[in-house]
């Protein structure tokens, strides 16, 4: 892969990454509730979740470019029109998102609704004391936390199939491309994630003013159309020459 391509892949995927989602949200949540130390258990938690659903995509893609190479020319022309999708629904609905502290809540309540086994993590009242606070949570919870997070959305595989195609040469050893791919997304969500855990409050406060938030999100909408535009187009040459 050349370092050109990936710092395209590497710059796409940081500002994807900056859009908050659940796993934004939920960085964001905890690191004011429970405070930046604990909420690392949870960032441990989303980054394992993400990178299974990440390895079954590339596995996946690695078994269908040796063994159906149509299938994966089938996953592109799809993945593409996914990725418009997206990118032109990124850009309608971009006005109509509520703030972030009211999203951060509603996941907050979700996580919170799907633990019948006692371990019921609400957010800590802001009148308790620091040592209250600590005293729930455990470790453990946080990081199941995380997980779960991220393996309850199974449409992030969805979208690694449909990005990553884009940015990997088939006809190229795969895993080293694999690796440096992987390196690049997790940095950019790592990154990300500690930016909300730290400074959420700041952070939301700003995407919350005016149409900030509305026009981060219609940038990314112009990165999914933009490559998605780029594999239809690399389908269509495939089949002309």
């Amino acid at each position: 892969m050349s370092l050109h391509l990936f710092t395209i892949f590497f710059v796409s995927t940081f500002f994807i990454s900056a859009t908050p989602g659940p796993n934004m949200l939920l960085a964001f949540q905890y690191g004011l509730n429970y405070g930046v130390k604990r909420t690392l258990w949870t960032l441990a938690g989303l980054s394992l979740g993400l990178f299974i659903l990440l390895l079954s995509t590339l596995l996946g893609l690695d078994v269908i470019s040796r063994q159906s190479p149509w299938l994966l020319t089938l996953i592109k022309v799809v993945g593409g029109l996914y990725l418009l999708y997206l990118g032109i629904s990124a850009w309608r609905d971009a006005a109509n998102n509520s703030s972030l502290m009211n999203d951060a809540n509603a996941m907050g309540e979700e996580v919170a609704a799907s633990y019948a086994d006692g371990h019921h993590i609400s957010p800590a009242p802001r009148s308790l004391s620091s040592a209250a606070v600590k005293s729930f949570p455990s470790n453990v919870t946080l990081f199941r936390t995380g997980v779960w997070v991220s393996l309850s959305n199974p449409k992030a595989i969805l979208f690694f199939a449909a990005f990553f195609p884009k940015f990997i040469n088939f006809s190229a050893p795969l895993w080293p491309q694999y690796i440096l791919l992987t390196i690049g997304l997790f940095l950019s969500e790592t990154i990300w994630q500690i930016i909300y855990t730290i400074g959420g409050k700041k952070l939301s406060g700003w995407l919350d003013v005016g149409a900030r938030l509305a026009w981060l999100n219609r940038g990314c909408g112009v990165i999914f159309v933009i490559i998605a535009l780029a594999l239809l187009i690399e389908v269509g040459n495939h089949f002309i020459h």
